[in-house]
């Protein structure tokens, strides 16, 4: 069975990455958090049994670490919602019979949710990751399913729930995964991270 793995990420340019962050600690500092995420998405990716497509906001660099086995294909939609449906399409064109999508904001994923997303699908229309934010760090699907992108209040808490009103009003099953975090303002980065690069940084 054709699986995919879609990864959305930005180019890892300084002051257009993590703005939220890059108000508290500046861009230099928010560029070095983004790129250790770009990092942890890549490893988890290569460790992935799948086709692995890299939609880019905005550009595609000419180089950076998405190189082969990877695909590059830019974002297209006026809003996340609908770029996330149009690279579902995109995929599904191309006769891939389920695929997950992530972003790369969180560092708690690991291959074994993607895997456990994809083998959920054999059972379930939708498989959501929830973030602890409210939002969600993994989507999969079998099918494009375009309502599920339309309406919805992307960058607030209401993200999951309605995405998830909205799968029950088609009547489609879905499954919930772990909870994780994500990183989306400089409380949320770990630790350890922070001291690291605090003293790099002095």
């Amino acid at each position: 069975m054709k699986r995919a793995l879609i990864i959305f990420v930005r180019p890892a340019q300084a002051g257009k990455v993590k703005t939220r962050i890059a108000r508290a600690v500046g861009d230099a500092l928010t560029l070095q958090i983004y790129k250790r995420l770009l990092l942890h998405t890549r490893e988890v990716a290569d460790a992935v049994a799948a086709d692995r497509f890299v939609f880019y906001a905005d550009e595609i660099p000419d180089r950076d670490i998405w190189h082969e086995p990877y695909w590059k294909y830019l974002q297209s939609g006026e809003d996340l919602g609908k770029r996330m449906s149009n690279a579902f399409q995109q995929i599904f064109n191309l006769a891939y019979e389920k695929a997950v999508i992530i972003g790369s904001d969180c560092y708690a994923l690991t291959a074994a949710h993607i895997e456990q997303a994809f083998e959920a699908l054999h059972h379930a229309d939708a498989v959501i990751g929830p973030a602890k934010d409210g939002g969600y760090y993994l989507l999969a699907l079998r099918r494009t399913i375009p309502e599920i992108f339309e309406h919805i209040p992307w960058s607030t808490s209401a993200v999951l729930s309605c995405t998830v009103q909205c799968l029950q009003k088609q009547n489609l099953s879905y499954t919930l995964l772990e909870t994780l975090p994500d990183v989306d303002e400089w409380e949320d980065v770990p630790e350890a991270w922070k001291r690291d690069l605090l003293q790099n940084k002095s």
